[in-house]
């Protein structure tokens, strides 16, 4: 099909306004689309309508109270936001938190990357008029949030563990109802695979669609599930590993096309190498405490801070920053639901970070979202979109 030009004498081009608050956008995005009929030509997206300037607020605030702040970028899969903040400032602190802290936070990581996956994958199939597997998904999401809630007491933003280790060793309820999820969870991911992976009306309707190379991907700085489905094996598990990744045996799936069929397939992948991880962690689990000794930086037990004046004093340093940190820039990475989540930190040993910035993997691959549906149908920037799983959250921190 010939795209007439905008100066084309014969060109009767359209102006569709996708966004901002439409359902298949997923979030607060608008793009301004040109269409030569169903075609697209051109388009235009904006970006900033969340307007949270959270780099600013943390900016003005004590390591501790940047948290919560985290694990809204992201907020599908926010543990990981909260693991990879407090491992920067372990990094910034000279922490070594012990093995058990290690492989807790790499269980609650790779829960928090099997629900991101979910989401993303599952959505995918509501965009292409497949609301089952949706629904399958959907209840095994609950089952992590309520491992979610036996750890912390959260659910979707978690603000999960503390800088140093974790706020408090996994009780037996949260054992009980992890090891229910690894029992259950498998048959319900094969299920869905079922419904989907062979599916050949979903096959024909994603296959070829969004497609890129792997220099493509690299030109635009795609990590994550979107690099790998065009056939690159970058991951930070393996290539900067952290919290005791390098103990764990897994595999790094990768695609061909870098399409939407690719990505979904990619992710789904994942999850099996997730259950793979988080099961490994489990048989292997360290004895020892769930906390790094640094009692200037690791909040006390509150039994202790109502009782123990030595905790009070503790408690209250270090929630009004008055605990003095090293000067210096440091760069940490995680692996992130979408990619690279990186944090760029500079202190100047005061009270707050002097600058802090947030590497969203989301707002990186999303930068490449006109040159991918350039000459698609509308229907096929949808399913771009969802395949790129762009979370709003990620766009203007």
């Amino acid at each position: 099909m010939r795209i007439l030009a905008d100066n084309d004498p014969q060109s009767q081009l359209t102006t569709l306004n996708l966004g901002p608050t439409h359902p298949a956008t997923h979030g607060i995005f608008q793009n301004v689309l040109k269409m030569d009929g169903e075609r697209i030509v051109s388009t235009e997206q904006t970006v900033g309508y969340i307007h949270r300037a959270f780099e600013k607020i943390a900016e003005n605030r004590p390591y501790y109270q940047i948290t919560p702040l985290t694990d809204r970028l992201n907020y599908c899969s926010s543990p990981i936001n909260n693991m990879g903040w407090h491992l920067t400032v372990e990094k910034l602190l000279g922490i070594k938190t012990p093995k058990r802290v290690d492989y807790i936070r790499v269980i609650i990581m790779e829960l928090a990357r099997i629900s991101d996956h979910l989401i993303c994958n599952s959505i995918l199939g509501v965009d292409t008029g497949a609301l089952t597997g949706f629904i399958y998904c959907m209840e095994e999401r609950e089952k992590i949030y309520e491992v979610y809630e036996e750890i912390c007491g959260s659910r979707l933003t978690t603000n999960i563990g503390r800088i140093g280790g974790m706020e408090r060793d996994m009780n037996p309820r949260a054992w009980a109802k992890l090891q229910k999820f690894m029992a259950d969870f498998p048959k319900s991911l094969k299920e869905f695979e079922r419904l989907f992976n062979r599916n050949r009306i979903f096959m024909d309707r994603i296959i070829g669609v969004g497609g890129y190379s792997a220099e493509f991907a690299m030109d635009w700085g795609f990590t994550g599930p979107c690099l790998r489905a065009a056939g690159i094996d970058y991951d930070v598990r393996v290539a900067q590993p952290y919290s005791s990744y390098e103990d764990f045996e897994f595999d790094i799936p990768i695609g061909t096309q870098g399409d939407t069929y690719d990505r979904f397939m990619v992710r789904n992948e994942e999850m099996w190498q997730s259950i793979r991880i988080i099961e490994q962690a489990m048989k292997n689990m360290p004895d020892g405490p769930y906390h790094a000794d640094v009692p200037e930086f690791y909040l006390p037990p509150k039994e202790d801070v109502y009782n123990s004046m030595e905790a009070l004093i503790y408690h209250f340093k270090i929630v009004m920053g008055e605990t003095p940190t090293p000067i210096g820039e440091i760069y940490h990475a995680v692996e992130g639901g979408n990619g690279e989540l990186g944090f760029y930190l500079v202190s100047d040993g005061g009270r707050a970070p002097f600058r802090l910035h947030f590497r969203r993997p989301c707002f990186i691959i999303y930068q490449a979202y006109a040159e991918l549906i350039k000459g698609q149908l509308l229907s096929d920037a949808i399913v771009t979109m969802s395949s790129l799983n762009v979370i709003a959250g990620e766009l203007d921190a």
